[in-house]
């Protein structure tokens, strides 16, 4: 499965005083089985353009393909593409509305057509797959914590049975321990399963984490598309679009600046960690002590 952005734009108001170009030609190829993170500034066109992916906003001007084929097509299917394509929004406990967590799932496939049973039995699937505990499945999802809510909202979307899941800010609000929780939820299921993930997130630690590709987002324009470490490199342009880089880009090119043999390109947190005690090895270096440095995976390393 893919998509094909090919010279997308979209325009805000057009032909009114409030005219505003969220996306400014915009190509962009999505394969399957990738984890890309799409990063940018507020205002960067991030949130409009994943709306274009399953046909929510329709360009100004271009194209959106999905396999092949252009969703604008007069006889395609755009609420079948909706089910394959699952878009969780920001505070996705916003749309929960069910009774119950378990009746809350069944919608979705419902609303696709599918039987009673078929329906139940796709969210004991994705009820499974974001890991609720049993105990919470006929509660009323209000009672549920912050975490909870977001596995919930997320096993809704899982149930029509996505090839594409995109999620805007998914740990927007929730501490770190939830937002770790979520994140691992949602690289197992991509490694287990090979689904599609396309993350948009403020934070760049998590993104370095997680990802295999990142699209920065600036002024409505793709700024950079590549690997976390071809993109990080550029952190210093990064800055001046309002972005920072991980705080271990900082920490590496730190240490280098001061004569230590690190690779500067290195993102992720225990990738970091491996490398820097590799060069110690329990043993004092250049007069360096290991206890000089303390690794906390809450703010992801610190000298």
């Amino acid at each position: 499965m893919s998509i094909i952005l090919d010279k997308v734009n979209y325009v805000y108001s057009p032909n009114t005083p409030y005219e505003s170009w969220a996306l400014k030609q915009v190509s962009l190829n999505i394969e399957d089985g990738e984890f890309i993170g799409i990063i940018g500034h507020t205002g960067s066109g991030k949130s409009t353009l994943i709306q274009h992916l399953n046909g929510l906003l329709r360009p100004s001007y271009g194209s959106v393909y999905y396999n092949g084929q252009d969703i604008y097509d007069e006889d395609y299917n755009r609420k079948a593409l909706r089910g394959k394509v699952g878009l969780v929004f920001q505070h996705p406990e916003h749309q929960l509305f069910e009774t119950t967590v378990f009746e809350d799932v069944c919608f979705g496939p419902k609303n696709q057509g599918r039987s009673k049973k078929e329906a139940e039995l796709q969210a004991f699937s994705a009820l499974r797959s974001v890991k609720l505990p049993e105990s919470d499945w006929y509660r009323s999802p209000f009672e549920l914590s912050g975490g909870q809510k977001r596995r919930a909202a997320i096993a809704g979307v899982l149930a029509m049975q996505p090839e594409i899941l995109v999620l805007d800010e998914p740990t927007a609000g929730l501490d770190p321990r939830g937002r770790d929780e979520i994140l691992g939820l949602i690289a197992g299921m991509h490694q287990a399963s090979k689904l599609t993930v396309i993350l948009v997130s403020h934070s760049m630690e998590d993104i370095a984490e997680y990802v295999s590709r990142i699209v920065v987002m600036d002024q409505g324009k793709i700024r950079y598309d590549g690997t976390p470490k071809e993109v990080f490199a550029h952190y210093k342009e990064l800055e001046q679009i309002g972005l920072a880089a991980p705080q271990i880009t900082y920490l590496m090119h730190e240490l280098q600046d001061r004569g230590i043999p690190v690779n500067p390109d290195v993102t992720a947190f225990g990738e970091a960690k491996e490398a820097i005690l590799q060069i110690f090895q329990g043993k004092e270096q250049d007069g360096i002590e290991r206890g000089a440095f303390r690794f906390d995976k809450a703010d992801r390393g610190r000298v």
